[in-house]
């Protein structure tokens, strides 16, 4: 039985623009091979969410293949595939603490792990790295992710923001849609990777004033819910319907 027959049709979409996600993280080379996570939480009151099948490749997540599982990782539906523990942790303590982050992207980008990887962490060299402060938290690196005592420590850190840098690990958002969340990974990133080609250069740079970064940051919400995911991510999905279409199967 297919797994769309299964399921509400609030559910499939949810299962749809999941594996597009993937499948976009994939066409820009974000992924890391299958050891990263991208979850998005089930509509309804049963608290369950989404994650990708452990091995799998982000290029080949689909709808039906997406594993559904409750906050203590146990699947909710039958599935061959099993999830990552260490992506669990991170996932579920942050959909189990946050009601309004019903997606979490983690990424190990090569520029996002750089970026952990220093002091001063992201600064405000650009336009894109404005929006990303206004909401931004770190968390320091605990080891790989399997020790559910580090989930306090984490929410804590994140507390109501919607970037977070993990030390020496790298890059997360959360947003109430799968469409925020992936600009917001799209900001962060993109920010990341000006930063590091501006400090590559040797030259002097250019900070953003004090001033210009406050009021970005009282403004941040309301520019975001102007100019948000939902109308970039209609494109998206045309793109994907142009380049891999299967990811709706």
């Amino acid at each position: 039985m297919k797994i769309q027959s299964q399921v509400s049709a609030d559910e499939w979409q949810t299962r749809v623009d999941l594996a597009a996600c993937y499948r976009m993280v994939a066409h820009y080379g974000w992924d890391d091979l299958i050891f990263t996570h991208i979850s998005a939480r089930v509509p309804g009151p049963e608290h369950h969410f989404l994650i990708n099948p452990y091995g799998l490749l982000f290029e080949e997540v689909s709808a039906s293949s997406l594993v559904k599982v409750d906050l203590q990782g146990n699947k909710v539906m039958p599935s061959e595939h099993d999830i990552n523990p260490a992506g669990f942790t991170i996932h579920s303590a942050i959909h189990e603490a946050r009601a309004d982050a019903n997606c979490v992207m983690h990424l190990h980008t090569n520029e996002g792990v750089a970026i952990s990887s220093l002091e001063t962490g992201l600064g405000p060299y650009s336009q894109q790295s404005l929006f990303v402060l206004a909401s931004l938290s770190y968390h320091d690196y605990e080891g790989v992710a399997l020790n559910h005592e580090e989930k306090t420590r984490l929410v804590t850190d994140l507390g109501n923001t919607n970037f977070m840098i993990l030390r020496n690990h790298g890059l997360l958002t959360c947003a109430p849609s799968i469409a925020d969340t992936f600009l917001g990974m799209f900001i962060l990133q993109r920010a990341c990777e000006i930063q590091l080609m501006a400090q590559a250069t040797g030259e002097p740079l250019i900070f953003v004033s004090a001033n210009i970064v406050a009021g970005m940051q009282s403004q941040a919400s309301e520019v975001t819910k102007a100019a948000g995911g939902k109308l970039a991510w209609p494109g998206i999905l045309r793109k994907l319907d142009r380049m891999c279409p299967n990811y709706k199967n």
